[in-house]
């Protein structure tokens, strides 16, 4: 089953329409990457599919369920996870208590089990230790796990708010600027990362990310918007050469810097 079908997603804040008619379908195990000018409507797309907003018009389907009007947390729980452009921790916390708390989102005792500490309760707890350690090491933080949030290293921060969504258990992770602030090697690791997640936990992954070489380097399939349109679709490597990219997006830096000859078509010059 397709874990993640949008259908025709329009976003309307007041007169402005902020995504026109978005459609994406994300098979297991594929990656995807989401790429366009600021104000584009990229961040929007991710709000419409995990809750945060309710599509105006169009449907967002989640493993065969359309799920327009359920709250984030619902969505979570039917396997749609994400990361923010804006690191979302909790700063105070440690970093093992911040992939626990992600952890309980499927847990299956209850108030009543932790008020009188039952077996079950204790059983479960033990399970979730297990699991958040886990994650931990496999985003490299295993060393850190006693560290309070906002002490990690600006990388390291990253790291854990994506630990933190693969312990939601998620069919699709939706990762939102997952590179910004990281150094050239940070990058580098994150790419080789994202591909490991892929294929380690059979994910579908979408990315959003403004540095074209980690964008072009993990996708399979790119998606280009421009002003809340899809202007284009398909392989890197199509993508690069295609004269609306290059247009709204790339730019002829872009050309200069790879030594690419301008395509003809529109939005060349002439």
């Amino acid at each position: 089953m397709i874990p993640l079908h949008v259908k025709s997603v329009t976003m309307r804040f007041g007169g402005l329409k902020a995504l026109s008619s978005f459609s994406l379908s994300l098979a297991p195990g594929e990656l995807v990457g989401l790429i366009g000018p600021n104000g584009a409507g990229k961040t929007t797309a991710f709000n419409a599919i995990t809750g945060v907003y309710r599509p105006s018009e169009g449907e967002v389907v989640v493993a065969g369920q359309v799920v327009n009007g359920l709250r984030p947390h619902q969505i979570c729980a039917r396997g749609i996870a994400r990361t923010f452009q804006n690191i979302r921790l909790f700063r105070e916390l440690s970093a093992l208590d911040n992939v626990r708390i992600a952890c309980h989102a499927g847990a299956r005792t209850g108030f009543f089990d932790a008020l009188l500490l039952t077996a079950r309760h204790r059983a479960e707890e033990a399970r979730i230790l297990e699991r958040a350690e886990r994650y931990l090491e496999v985003m490299g933080l295993s060393h850190r796990r006693d560290e309070i949030a906002r002490n990690l290293p600006y990388g390291e921060q990253r790291r854990l708010e994506i630990a933190r969504a693969l312990a939601t258990g998620p069919k699709v992770l939706c990762l939102d600027e997952p590179a910004a602030g990281m150094n050239a090697a940070e990058k580098l690791e994150l790419m080789a990362l994202i591909r490991d997640l892929r294929d380690r936990f059979g994910l579908a992954i979408l990315v959003i990310e403004h540095d074209m070489r980690l964008v072009m380097g993990v996708s399979e399939r790119v998606l280009v918007l421009d002003h809340g349109v899809t202007i284009a679709e398909g392989k890197p490597e199509a993508i690069r050469k295609d004269p609306k990219v290059i247009e709204a997006y790339l730019g002829d830096a872009y050309l200069e810097e790879k030594h690419i000859e301008r395509p003809a078509g529109p939005g060349a010059h002439p």
